[in-house]
């Protein structure tokens, strides 16, 4: 049987929770990953691109690994029934119910981390309280079928995992030499516990703004859902 993997979009995600995993999952043996979205018209990312479904909430297959990424768009994407309902119903069926970066909150405002560890975005891990989590700083997490990922990048990490977890370490051990993930970043400086002082304060007031309205647009869903 297949393995369906499918990839839920809406508007202003960021395109690289996205098409990082998908890089990696869609060499996975035996698999056949979706593009999902509420039509089949183009996506708008975060950064100009425009990314085009394969399928709608209403021709996608059960699928059994289902993968939210993040971005700014994530406000909109909780308050959207017909979103949030495809995710519940999916999830159901899923083996898999997964998430890169602020997809996780997109996960928690379904219901569907209770209790559940959890990453997503170092910037927003506070919020992951807020929907009943346990938040873990790591670039990959796992709490029985629940697999998060962490902010943006680590979305190959967690798409490396998925593979291992699935087809074997030597799977994926020949998916990141084909990719060539070898990361050798030019500064130390992609995460708060080893960036500068003054990178992360920069960084801090940046998405302070955008945290506080993600926490607000989250309470509306979850006040709305009693």
């Amino acid at each position: 049987m297949t393995f369906q993997i499918g990839f839920l979009l809406f508007p202003n995600l960021t395109q690289l929770d996205f098409t990082g995993p998908l890089q990696v999952l869609h060499r996975l043996p035996g698999s056949q990953c979706h593009i999902v979205a509420a039509s089949l018209d183009p996506v708008p990312s975060d950064c100009g691109l425009s990314l085009v479904p394969t399928v709608t909430f209403e021709t996608c297959p059960q699928l059994d690994l289902i993968c939210v990424p993040g971005g700014f768009g994530i406000d909109q994407a909780m308050a959207d029934p017909t979103l949030m309902d495809f995710l519940k119903t999916q999830a159901k069926g899923a083996q898999y119910i997964t998430s890169v970066c602020t997809g996780a909150l997109v996960l928690g405002a379904a219901g569907l981390l209770q209790g559940k560890r959890a990453t997503t975005h170092w910037a927003y891990h506070d919020l992951l309280t807020d929907v009943g989590a346990i938040p873990v700083v790591a670039r990959v997490v796992r709490d029985g079928n629940i697999i998060t990922g962490g902010g943006v990048t680590a979305g190959i990490d967690f798409g490396l995992t998925v593979v291992a977890e699935l087809a074997g370490e030597e799977v994926a051990r020949r998916i990141q030499l084909g990719v060539e993930y070898d990361p050798s970043p030019p500064f130390q400086s992609g995460h708060p516990s080893v960036a500068e002082p003054q990178t992360n304060s920069a960084l801090t007031a940046f998405y302070a703004g955008r945290v506080a309205a993600c926490g607000e647009a989250l309470a509306v869903v979850l006040r709305q859902q009693g």
